[in-house]
């Protein structure tokens, strides 16, 4: 099982940018800041390597190291 999303941490989207998480909310730490939800399932799942299949990074989020 994945490791969970806890409320203040820095993940980062396979695509590069960065999120903190808000509880169940994440909001990018980039542009406007726009804040966005998305199911826990979805959030912790791998990249569509067809959809995207350049990306390095394995899952669509991943926990930045402090």
């Amino acid at each position: 099982m994945r490791e969970q999303p806890y409320h203040g941490e820095i993940w980062r989207h396979f695509k590069g940018n960065l999120y903190r998480i808000e509880t169940v909310i994440y909001q990018a730490l980039y542009g406007t800041y726009g804040i966005y939800a998305r199911p826990l399932a979805m959030f912790l799942s791998p990249v569509d390597r067809a959809k995207y299949p350049d990306v390095t990074q394995e899952w669509r989020f991943e926990k930045v190291q402090p």
